[in-house]
């Protein structure tokens, strides 16, 4: 498909970064004269960014979080957002009621960018249905995937194909499988990636971590991971469940896409649909992006994982449609005896426990005992551990300096495997699951071995990168 109102005609991905990177330099460097009748942002001068040399951004999703996000990189004057991508054209079934879809994400973006213009008007956003228009387009130096769970896999892959940096929203993948192709494509490919865990750009986070790496609470011995129970109908309407006729201007077939053909009914798409297996964890998967990478930040294991996942309970009430697990608890056991307890009765949050003291941290929390343990300080011989206070702004940093994010794809991997080996020993009863994390395969029980990917629909299949 032929691209329209390309923000930077004529300039390639790379030396758009080039000349961003170089500028921003420039604007650092004191005493650097040009004449007075040129404007500062025209120039990239005094922090600004020329628009014509902004890194160009395609959102594909537009739903709840991909709002969020949209708003984020609109405050960074790096960026420049020139498309978004949804196959819902505008509709309400989101957090709270809220409208969503690619018809007011477009809007959101022209307001913001109006507002700076002197005539008060903008028009160079565009919207399109299929992922592959963004990816398709030359002028598009960075991508966001904020689609479901399990469209995730297909447009990451299709991305590192195009060399387009990404920005992919937590959970990292549907199944093992699938982010162990993400990792070796990101790695192949050499893009720049960040998972959306912006819990690693929380200072609190990063200091409980630094904390326990450091041995200050002795020898660890448990992390305790809280995580949200129950199914929730987060339009607070109660969504319907039954099948219905699909509404005008969603695509549902494209929607469905590699997940098992399903009729369409309200409470199975937008925001809702991380209740259901085909296309999410449910509460394990959602928030294991969160807690249970923190606690492998904190445990040293970020690049591994657990020996076996022992313990595993779940609750599934019966219901037409909704089926992920509503209680959960399991335990994920470590080489080094150290042991992750995941769990819906647990503290919100990660709890460290170790021979010394203990620590907890949670959003805006931070609490040990004893509580001397956090005015320790980190030597400059200890451990420092990657240091980020904005998680947007950190992978744009990145995509200019080209270095690692402070949530690289094989991290993200690496946690959202301990919660699918969770969500498999528990939907199959298993009181012990063996795993290996050298070579991420399930030891001695086939069902559940084959349970680490699923088949696509088809015609969708991972791209080969």
């Amino acid at each position: 498909m032929t691209p329209m109102n390309r923000s930077s005609a004529g300039t390639s991905p790379g030396s758009r970064r080039d000349f961003l990177r170089g500028t921003l330099q420039a604007a650092a460097a004191a005493g650097f004269g040009f004449p007075a009748i040129v404007p500062g942002s025209a120039l990239g001068l005094s922090g600004t960014v020329a628009p014509s040399n902004r890194i160009a951004l395609g959102i594909i999703g537009t739903g709840n979080q991909g709002f969020n996000d949209i708003n984020a990189f609109l405050r960074d004057d790096r960026v420049r957002v020139i498309a978004v991508c949804d196959v819902n054209r505008e509709s309400p079934g989101y957090w709270e009621g809220k409208i969503g879809g690619r018809e007011p994400a477009r809007r959101l973006v022209e307001a913001h960018y109006a507002q700076q213009r002197r005539s008060g008007h903008y028009r160079g956003c565009d919207a399109c249905v299929d992922y592959r228009e963004i990816l398709g387009r030359d002028d598009i130096d960075v991508v966001e995937v904020c689609t479901p769970d399990h469209w995730h896999a297909i447009p990451v892959l299709a991305a590192c194909q195009a060399k387009k940096d990404i920005y992919c929203q937590k959970p990292l993948s549907l199944t093992v499988a699938e982010g162990r192709a993400m990792s070796y494509a990101v790695s192949k490919s050499g893009v720049v990636f960040q998972t959306g865990s912006q819990q690693r750009s929380d200072w609190r986070f990063r200091r409980a971590c630094e904390l326990v790496r450091n041995g200050r609470i002795g020898e660890l011995k448990r992390a305790r991971v809280g995580l949200p129970a129950g199914r929730i109908d987060y339009t607070k309407a109660g969504v319907s469940k039954t099948p219905q006729p699909v509404p005008k201007g969603f695509e549902y077939d494209f929607w469905l896409g590699p997940a098992p053909d399903a009729p369409y009914a309200p409470a199975r798409c937008h925001i809702n649909f991380r209740w259901i297996y085909d296309y999410s964890g449910g509460q394990v998967t959602d928030w294991g992006g969160h807690h249970p990478d923190c606690a492998q930040w904190g445990m040293g294991t970020e690049l591994t994982g657990p020996i076996a996942i022992r313990n595993a309970k779940g609750t599934f009430p019966p219901d037409p449609l909704w089926n992920t697990a509503t209680e959960y608890s399991f335990e994920a056991v470590y080489e080094n005896g150290v042991t992750m307890l995941i769990s819906d009765k647990n503290p919100m949050g990660v709890t460290f426990e170790g021979t010394e003291g203990r620590i907890y941290v949670d959003r805006g929390k931070l609490e040990a005992e004893p509580k001397s343990l956090l005015d320790s300080k980190i030597g400059p011989g200890e451990i420092h551990l990657y240091a980020s206070d904005n998680h947007f702004q950190n992978f744009i940093d990145c995509v200019l300096s080209r270095q690692p994010t402070a949530a690289p794809v094989e991290v993200a991997h690496r946690s959202i495997t301990i919660c699918h080996l969770g969500n498999i020993a528990m939907r199959l009863g298993r009181e012990h699951l063996r795993w290996d994390p050298r070579t991420e395969q399930i030891v001695g029980d086939d069902e559940a071995a084959r349970m680490l990917s699923r088949p696509y629909r088809a015609p969708w299949c991972l791209p080969v990168v």
